[in-house]
């Protein structure tokens, strides 16, 4: 009489349900942050740096001396970034994201060049006594920020930087005695309208 032999089972156990899970998760993860905008942009926070860029212009044209009218608008740089660093800092944290996530890097490292090229250039045309082009360079080389860290972000944001551009280069062709009024106009109007305008479309 033949006896039936059961079919032996595998010993290869095939992967785990939920590890293959995690893998297809973690792919959908990484996939859905590089696609992501850095939406952290401030507009509330856009609208501050405004007003105090407009109260640096008004008070850089009563100073004396092209070292004074320097040292207010550096002491506005520095109050400037740190409205924005807080302003960002907040808006990522209502919103439940990492302000330094892919996307934020991204924004940070294309944004972060043109800046540091400005700084250097500050301190070359000081040295040169060519404090003239200074208000028109730091209008283009932060349009040029703006726009790069731009295109990992909202549309506006690339817009905002083009219309720094423009404004820097009529600034670098208009007589010197303009130069407050660009600055007012960029650093101050610019500023205003575009982060009403993001506080209204991208929350805050």
């Amino acid at each position: 009489m033949a006896f039936v032999r059961p079919i032996r089972q595998s010993r290869e156990e095939p992967p785990a349900l939920h590890a293959r899970a995690m893998d297809n998760l973690r792919f959908i993860r990484e996939t859905m942050e590089q696609a992501t905008h850095f939406t952290a942009v401030p507009g509330w926070g856009g609208v501050g740096i405004g007003l105090t860029a407009l109260a640096a212009a008004w008070l850089a044209a009563r100073q004396p001396s092209t070292e004074r009218w320097l040292l207010v608008w550096i002491v506005e740089a520095a109050l400037s970034f740190s409205i924005a660093g807080w302003a960002m800092a907040r808006k990522a944290r209502r919103a439940g994201t990492a302000l330094l996530s892919r996307p934020g890097r991204k924004f940070a490292l294309s944004f972060s060049p043109a800046l540091v090229a400005g700084g250097f250039l500050t301190g070359a045309l000081h040295q040169a006594g060519l404090h003239r082009l200074l208000p028109g360079a730091w209008l283009l080389l932060y349009g040029a920020a703006v726009a790069s860290g731009g295109a990992f972000s909202v549309r506006i944001v690339p817009a905002l930087g083009f219309s720094f551009i423009a404004c820097g280069a009529a600034a670098l062709m208009a007589p010197a005695s303009w130069s407050n009024w660009f600055m007012a106009a960029g650093f101050g109007g610019l500023h205003v309208v575009f982060g009403a305008i993001i506080a209204r479309r991208y929350g805050g």
